[in-house]
């Protein structure tokens, strides 16, 4: 008796919006280190601020939800607590700040005695408790009671780019990414497009004004549903002209990445028509020196899209130096350039879709390249600016450095 052979196990592989394809868009070789060859960055600042964030927001809704906590939330009573429990959270995964004028935390060695009632805001409300603190007491009360589903899984597959049975890994690929804002609204066009005008909800008041938004609108029919897709960015706002050729296009990759899972979240029954996407970038509620000197260059090389009507901030930008005092932006103005609405059209969400084939076949092709024996750094092009290359644990011996490291000791 012939006992059949087992046969090849068959493997799709699987990419994330925002683990796969910004992440390579930032740098391919940092990518393959820190994704594919599970190396971590030594400090990552910018993650830890990023989970955190997402982390507050998402507990700061349940606490909403469940207990109609009432806007203002005070930092120590109401919010602190929850940002202790994401920190802890964090810390348990391997995250943490580093930075303690990023944040305060009770959970390490030094503080470990410290309990909340030993807490005061001048000490001890660093930057991410401020913007945590803002986010929730500006945009939450607007966010929070539009919100139909937080934190949702959404997957797709679409066929593999240059597929070729003989080389590729696979004839498809996966698609997957968590969206952190799902909301449901009904089309009432006696009342403004909205019933929720008797609460001044601020987002809708943004949606109202965006003609792109309304001519959407305007093609469905009375009493219809459609949903928007949130996002958090624990970011400034971003340029919408890139002055350095070399340095990822994170304006462009934004509007790609709402695109993309407007087009995931179709794939599933449940959907209604997606008209639109908003991106909330946290960090304009409150501003470090570093986000104000890159405000103050965009504002000047006229590479933003948002602030010159406010001539009293700009005025205040444009005569603040690194050395002073943050000046006291208005509330308006912060407000303003925290906000993106992106309106979601077929065919750009066609052409998303289709540079994320790219990315992929170009993640693929490097792949393949490494299995046959090629060096890593042959393999995959390490090619990025000079802020993310400085930022880089791996910069002292990257061919493509855009930073000189030749003064580089060992200690």
């Amino acid at each position: 008796m012939k006992l059949p052979s087992r046969s090849k196990s068959y493997m799709i592989p699987e990419y994330s919006l925002t683990g796969d394809l910004l992440s390579y868009l930032t740098c391919n070789l940092q990518y393959r280190y820190q994704n594919k060859g599970t190396l971590p960055p030594s400090k990552p600042v910018q993650r830890w601020f990023g989970e955190f964030i997402h982390g507050v927001l998402e507990e700061a809704y349940i606490k909403w939800d469940n207990d109609n906590t009432q806007f203002p939330w005070d930092w120590k009573k109401d919010i602190r607590p929850i940002e202790d429990l994401i920190d802890l959270r964090l810390q348990v995964r391997g995250l943490y700040s580093y930075d303690e004028d990023l944040f305060f935390s009770i959970h390490n060695q030094v503080n470990q005695d410290l309990t909340i009632d030993d807490l005061n805001e001048h000490d001890h409300k660093k930057l991410a408790s401020a913007r945590a603190e803002k986010a929730i007491n500006i945009w939450g009360k607007h966010l929070f009671p539009l919100i139909d589903s937080s934190e949702l899984l959404i997957k797709g597959i679409r066929e593999m780019p240059n597929y070729d049975k003989n080389i590729s890994r696979s004839n498809y690929y996966g698609i997957n990414g968590v969206v952190d804002v799902l909301t449901s609204m009904k089309i009432n066009k006696t009342v403004e497009q909205s019933n929720l005008d008797n609460y001044n909800n601020k987002i809708i008041e943004y949606l109202k004004k965006d003609p792109g938004f309304q001519e959407k609108i305007s093609q469905y029919d009375e009493g219809d549903y459609y949903e928007i897709i949130i996002d958090y960015k624990g970011m400034k706002r971003p340029p919408i002209i890139m002055k350095d050729s070399k340095a990822e296009n994170k304006w462009e990759n934004h509007k790609q990445q709402i695109l993309t899972y407007s087009w995931l979240r179709s794939q599933q029954e449940s959907s209604k028509p997606i008209i639109a996407g908003i991106i909330f970038y946290l960090n304009e509620l409150v501003p470090s020196k570093e986000d104000l000197v890159l405000i103050k260059e965009e504002l000047n090389d006229n590479l933003t899209d948002v602030g010159y009507k406010y001539t009293n901030d700009v005025e205040l930008i444009n005569k603040w130096e690194e050395e002073d005092k943050a000046p006291e932006l208005s509330t308006d103005f912060k407000i303003d350039r925290s906000i993106r609405i992106i309106n979601v059209d077929a065919e750009e969400q066609e052409n998303s879709l289709l540079k994320f084939d790219s990315v992929v076949a170009k993640i693929e092709d490097s792949l393949i390249k490494e299995m046959k024996g090629c060096k890593i750094q042959e393999a995959w092009k390490g090619d990025s600016d000079e802020r993310t290359c400085s930022a880089c644990d791996f910069r002292t011996f990257c061919k493509n450095n855009s930073v000189k490291t030749k003064d580089f000791k060992i200690p």
